[in-house]
């Protein structure tokens, strides 16, 4: 790479880190080509990205964001997983690190909040944004269609206590 192309990588990767809710730092201990085309796929799915940059790179594109607390952890081969959803990034990282023995989470930080390798964890077993929002909609809807299935239920007896007069009647 040269200077040109350095500056680029840096001022994209401070683009994204502005933006982002979470970042994840992971640390590939001999990752192949296959395994990161996989999580880089689960990532997008989710909402995420995972990047694997220079560190030297990463420390100067990590200044001037929330995340600068960061440039500790970026010692060896490591990747930068973030998502602007808080959960999304560290979901899919720990579910990956679990069934792959050659990623490692390293720590993380959400916002200006730096999270260890633990705190990573327990981001992930929250609920994302949407599961949130689907749960909130399911409590406000609840008791609409209680009230919708109460009020409908004495007009449903009187019709079956009619129909069963008038086919005695009929009898």
């Amino acid at each position: 790479m040269d200077r040109n192309q350095k500056a680029e990588v840096v001022s994209a990767l401070n683009a994204e880190l502005a933006e982002v809710g979470v970042v994840v730092v992971t640390r590939n201990l001999g990752m192949t080509v296959a395994q990161s085309t996989v999580l880089r796929q689960k990532m997008r799915e989710a909402g995420a990205t995972y990047k694997v940059t220079k560190n030297r790179l990463a420390r100067i594109a990590l200044d001037g964001t929330d995340y600068t607390g960061l440039s500790d952890l970026l010692t060896g081969p490591v990747g930068l997983a973030t998502s602007a959803d808080p959960v999304a990034a560290a979901k899919v990282a720990v579910e990956f690190a679990k069934t792959n023995d050659k990623i490692e989470i390293v720590g993380g930080a959400m916002g200006g909040v730096l999270l260890d390798a633990e705190g990573v964890k327990a981001l992930a077993s929250m609920p994302s944004l949407d599961e949130l929002r689907a749960k909130l909609v399911g409590l406000l809807v609840a008791p609409a269609t209680k009230l919708a299935t109460v009020t409908q239920a004495p007009a449903a007896q009187l019709a079956r206590v009619f129909n069963a007069y008038a086919e005695k009647e009929a009898a």
